[in-house]
């Protein structure tokens, strides 16, 4: 076991709070740094957030490796991250490993998302810190959520057309950030991380049918009627039509990808996209 000290940044989120259980489960000498240090037992907890730069430097001291989790306040995710980045710089971090996103430069991506995280990623590069990047793909839980609406709807709906998504699990990925953070080798390197095989909405649907008994088709909209439907549900109109415009996206191609980075980095395949039906049902 290694003798380094693990930081991770958002450690009560979906994510962080999965890589916090396994590196304790690890008995890793590690530290959540949360908004609310309160809510974290078994671990020292120090205060973070990602918005105020007051205390980071103090919170970030003594840390070996810094599992830097992207904060999800989109639009303000870059300056949250170069602030975060500078102050484990002044802190002595000598390693920082970042959640970007899966294909983060490529002309063919989730460009609402991508710009930055490659902001984020020159920030790390030109810190002078020891940097590990993983490329996330999509979680499969970004559409297996959708499975609750989808069997009252009796209807799963998108925008995705026969788009195929390289999705893996959350935990996966979590798991793969810990398995870096322990290892060795992974200084100054940027991994693709996809899940090993790849899926449609129409696959979706059908697993989703088998697994219920039920008939529930996917039916395809157009991206504005989609994000209408969304806001119809209740959801605020320009995070709907994000959510529209993933699908999109998804459709031409963003979501796939052939790389098995992921599973070298897991040790095993990921899961298949029934096994992540069952867990949402």
């Amino acid at each position: 076991m290694t003798n380094k000290t693990i930081a991770i940044t958002g450690a009560t989120g979906q994510f962080g709070a999965i890589a916090l259980d396994l590196l304790k489960t690890k008995n890793a000498d590690v530290i959540a740094l949360v908004r609310s240090p309160e809510k974290i037992s078994g671990v020292e907890a120090r205060k973070f957030d990602y918005s105020k730069t007051e205390g980071q430097v103090e919170a970030l001291k003594g840390i070996d490796t810094l599992i830097l989790v992207s904060s999800n306040e989109i639009g303000q995710r870059s300056a949250q991250h170069k602030n975060a980045i500078e102050s484990a710089k002044k802190a002595g971090v000598k390693h920082i490993i970042y959640t970007s996103l899966l294909g983060a430069t490529n002309d063919n991506t989730v460009k609402s998302l991508a710009g930055e995280h490659v902001e984020t990623e020159a920030a790390l590069k030109s810190s002078g810190i020891t940097y590990t990047i993983l490329r996330n793909g999509w979680y499969t839980e970004n559409y297996t959520s959708s499975i609750p609406a989808a069997l009252a709807n009796n209807a799963f709906y998108g925008s995705a057309k026969n788009g195929r998504i390289s999705s893996a699990l959350r935990a996966e990925l979590a798991e793969t950030a810990v398995n870096v953070a322990l290892g060795e080798g992974h200084e100054n390197k940027t991994y693709e991380l996809a899940g090993s095989t790849s899926w449609t909405l129409t696959d979706l649907a059908a697993e989703i049918s088998k697994q219920t008994g039920r008939n529930i088709p996917y039916v395809d909209l157009p991206a504005e009627d989609y994000a209408e439907a969304l806001v119809q549900a209740g959801l605020d109109s320009d995070f709907a039509g994000l959510i529209a415009q993933w699908d999109v996206d998804a459709s031409k191609g963003a979501l796939f990808s052939e790389d098995k980075t992921l599973e070298k980095l897991l040790g095993r395949p990921t899961a298949e996209l029934d096994v992540a039906v069952k867990q949402s049902l």
